[in-house]
């Protein structure tokens, strides 16, 4: 379970999130709503470690985590921008992170392919990134992020991008993927119809806090 507490969060002077708290429990998929520039990717990145916090806490399963390295949190992370690497094929972006971790050739393979077919794509690991559509790149950034088995999912506007069809078809395909996975998540979204149509809870930044701004 994942607590946030009162944390604060300031840019050259100016306040981006006060004394913010959320929690998410269980298998539990939280929506966080709020206009852009909000502070709701703030507050994601301070969840994932890549943003340091002026006061507060972050605990996972009631241990102190704010301090600790990103890589060390074992969260997966979905970018808005999907940041695929160019350079490698879909199984290579896919793999990267087990590879870095020191995980033997056949695990790799075997947890790519697994991945491939649960986001829909069977086949597609040899395919150059490059020529991806925007709904299969997105679908391989998830897959990317789910293969280390991440303990949280944080998702930032994974869906930004897209016709309106394709839109919905892949939000109804990534609620299902995460409650498949059994995973519990963070979607950041500016869009109530998306939050609801994903989550399981709906929050807006404006109410987590003494004037989150």
């Amino acid at each position: 379970m994942l607590h946030v507490v009162d944390v604060c969060v300031s840019f050259d002077g100016r306040t981006v999130l006060d004394h913010v708290s959320l929690h998410v429990g269980g298998n539990e998929v939280v929506a966080l709503l709020g206009p852009s520039g909000s502070g709701k990717s703030t507050l994601l990145r301070v969840v994932a470690g890549l943003q340091d916090v002026s006061s507060g806490v972050v605990r996972w399963d009631g241990t102190d985590i704010t301090q600790e390295p990103t890589h060390r949190r074992r969260f997966g992370f979905v970018f808005q921008d999907e940041q695929l690497f160019p350079h490698r094929d879909v199984a290579a972006n896919i793999g990267f992170g087990l590879r870095m971790a020191g995980t033997d050739r056949a695990s790799v393979a075997s947890r790519v392919s697994e991945l491939l077919a649960l986001v829909g794509l069977p086949g597609f690991g040899e395919r150059d990134v490059t020529t991806l559509s925007g709904g299969e790149a997105k679908r391989v950034a998830l897959a990317r992020a789910l293969a280390p088995k991440p303990r949280l999912m944080l998702l930032d506007e994974p869906l930004t991008g897209l016709d309106a069809a394709l839109h919905d078809r892949l939000a109804d395909d990534l609620r299902n993927l995460l409650r498949q996975a059994g995973l519990p998540a963070i979607l950041v979204t500016h869009d109530p119809a998306e939050a609801a149509r994903i989550a399981d809870r709906v929050v807006h930044l404006g109410d987590l806090g003494s004037g989150s701004r």
